[in-house]
């Protein structure tokens, strides 16, 4: 994953599986037709990532029109990476440390540089692109609550079809796959004795320049500084609303963590993005040798749990 965290994947997929461009539920924090695809994909494993969005999409599509709704198969384009990106799935030191001078570990940078091209899990905002917001923006709320509903049965269709998933909902889709990706984490990043020993020295340097470190596997370590400003997030977010607990209750097992988006002007959440900053940059100093080792491994798990999801 990501080192700065494991923000893409999960937008990515609420993305596609929301039917628009941005995420499915803000207080959390080209054009295919639609026609049957000719084989199964989840058979065959020439098929590409692309094409799985394009055949679920169309899946997808199908469905809704049976249903009574209209809904245009929409997959975003790939942008070619760029030279920096490169070198930051690489591993590379100074790119890392150009990113996290200005983002930190990309929590707070969100409300200072709403839309910074090169920050960490950055989405394009495709609310314009995706030819389906003009329909369900148009919906009233008894059509809005049918077609989201629709929606999510027409995922269910897709993923059985097209990935050979059996899921329960679109949402139950989104934390499948996020499970997916944790679990083969687990299983190559945390068992690879090398970076078992680089995150114990990590851990050790964390720890002298007075950071809190709970879990010392490579996973955590990768993890801990930006679970930390996220949750520094969602505690602002709770004070800000009425209707949820200040204090989240304990996530069960295989549960995902919700966490809340806070209200937050630039200049207000500048003070808290110069303190990610800073322990973003202690954090990489820290961990120099292991996000070298860490990062194109993470990059590479992505890439296949991608190619089995579709997403």
């Amino acid at each position: 994953m990501n080192t700065i965290g494991k923000t893409a994947l999960a937008l990515a997929a609420m993305a596609v599986l929301s039917g628009c461009g941005g995420t499915a539920e803000p207080a959390g924090k080209g054009t295919s037709p639609a026609s049957k695809p000719a084989s199964n994909p989840a058979s065959n494993p020439a098929v590409t990532v692309q094409e799985k969005r394009r055949q679920f999409e169309s899946v997808k599509a199908d469905c809704m029109k049976q249903k009574g709704f209209r809904y245009i198969a929409f997959v975003p384009p790939e942008n070619p990476l760029t030279d920096d990106e490169r070198k930051r799935r690489a591993g590379d030191y100074e790119a890392l440390k150009a990113q996290r001078a200005k983002y930190g570990f990309g929590v707070f940078s969100s409300y200072v540089h709403p839309k910074g091209p090169d920050a960490p899990g950055n989405m394009p905002d495709l609310s314009e692109a995706d030819p389906n917001g003009k329909v369900w923006t148009k919906l009233s709320s008894a059509q809005s609550k049918s077609y989201w509903k629709a929606v999510s049965a027409c995922v269910v269709v897709a993923a059985k079809q097209v990935l050979g998933k059996k899921v329960q909902s679109d949402t139950d889709l989104f934390e499948q796959l996020a499970a997916a990706g944790e679990r083969a984490s687990e299983r190559e990043i945390d068992s690879d004795a090398e970076l078992v020993e680089l995150a114990s020295s990590m851990a050790t340097c964390l720890t002298g320049k007075g950071y809190k470190v709970s879990g010392t596997r490579p996973t955590d370590l990768a993890q801990r500084g930006w679970r930390e400003f996220l949750d520094r997030e969602d505690e602002i977010g709770r004070r800000q609303r009425e209707d949820v607990p200040d204090v989240p209750s304990p996530t069960k097992e295989g549960e995902v963590k919700r966490t809340f988006g806070a209200t937050l002007t630039p200049t207000e959440a500048k003070p808290y993005l110069d303190k990610e900053i800073k322990a973003a940059l202690d954090d990489l100093e820290c961990g120099k040798d292991f996000y070298r080792v860490y990062t194109p491994k993470a990059e590479a798990i992505d890439q296949k749990v991608a190619e089995e999801w579709g997403h």
